[in-house]
């Protein structure tokens, strides 16, 4: 299969919204077009959808402001949906979230078929605003709604030999009408250690904002692990499987030399395509320099002691 690369760099290509604007931008100077660099929806959109009850609020992205609901729902990375930024938004009306079960198996005690709705309710919802970074070198801070991983992997008891946890996609070409191109290998997988899983940082997302996720986001429930690159994330999950060896996950098939399983944020260890060193937060002009473990290093370094972090990218 003949493996998809764009024309140019992610890091070459002006975003479409301000190359539109750009007399504009002319006009006004950089100091005063700074704001033209979000769409004019994201800098007055109000979330939208169903409000969920949040038990509590955490800020977890050092007081950042968090990226606007516009340009979270719509500038994303969804190959589902689409491969341009803006075809998840527009395609993500096909994808129907209710009803929708999670089948739980593999190394567990208690292996399981859950509806999404009965497994929120299992734990208090929290909102954690986490700074995210996408391997094509721009970031957002996003409020995300939802529930420690560890709390449910305690609930379902792994045995002895559960070291890793892979999480499954929906495979559905009427609902993700990017799956009817052969982009990736469908269905979409991905992994983490048992230890990365059970991380307190590490959660399935059911909302952000405060208010039920969108399919664009991966309703409705998506995997966030706020120090690694954001395709890990995986999105719309309908399984859950408990593995004693490392399972295949997709990018790494697709592009094993430029997507490696562990995904860490490092700043030291370039794209072949791009440099990893700076990323452009979504609304600002300048970039910023990337940190490693997009700035959670002190809460999990430790994990990774011992593991060469340029080869075990």
């Amino acid at each position: 299969m003949a493996r998809w690369r764009p024309d140019i760099a992610e890091r070459e290509a002006t975003p479409e919204a301000l190359y539109l604007r750009r007399r504009e931008f002319l006009a006004l100077g950089a100091a005063g077009a700074v704001g033209l660099l979000l769409p004019r929806g994201a800098r007055a959109g109000e979330p939208t959808g169903a409000a969920l009850q949040v038990a509590r609020k955490v800020d977890q992205a050092g007081g950042e402001s968090p990226t606007p609901w516009d340009s979270v729902t719509g500038y994303n990375n969804f190959y589902e949906l689409g491969t341009s930024k803006e075809d998840p938004s527009r395609n993500a009306g096909s994808l129907r979230p209710r009803p929708w079960t999670v089948t739980i198996a593999g190394e567990v005690k208690k292996p399981q078929t859950l509806d999404v709705d009965a497994l929120a309710r299992m734990f208090p919802l929290e909102e954690r605003v986490y700074r995210m970074r996408c391997v094509e070198a721009w970031s957002m801070v996003i409020p995300w709604v939802g529930f420690p991983l560890a709390d449910l992997v305690r609930r379902l008891e792994p045995t002895s030999r559960a070291k890793y946890v892979a999480f499954q996609t929906l495979l559905d070409r009427d609902q993700l009408p990017g799956q009817r191109r052969p982009v990736l290998p469908w269905p979409y997988v991905e992994a983490l250690r048992i230890d990365e899983a059970t991380h307190p940082l590490t959660l399935l997302a059911v909302g952000l904002y405060g208010r039920a996720l969108p399919g664009q986001n991966g309703a409705p429930l998506r995997l966030v692990v706020p120090w690694k690159y954001g395709f890990k994330g995986a999105k719309s999950i309908v399984r859950i499987t408990f593995l004693a060896d490392r399972p295949h996950t997709t990018w790494n098939d697709a592009a094993p030399d430029e997507y490696g399983f562990y995904a860490n944020v490092n700043p030291d260890v370039d794209h072949p395509r791009w440099s990893q060193a700076r990323e452009r937060r979504i609304g600002e002009f300048f970039r910023r320099k990337t940190l490693p473990f997009n700035g959670y290093a002190a809460e999990v370094a430790s994990l990774y002691a011992g593991l060469d972090l340029r080869k075990n990218y």
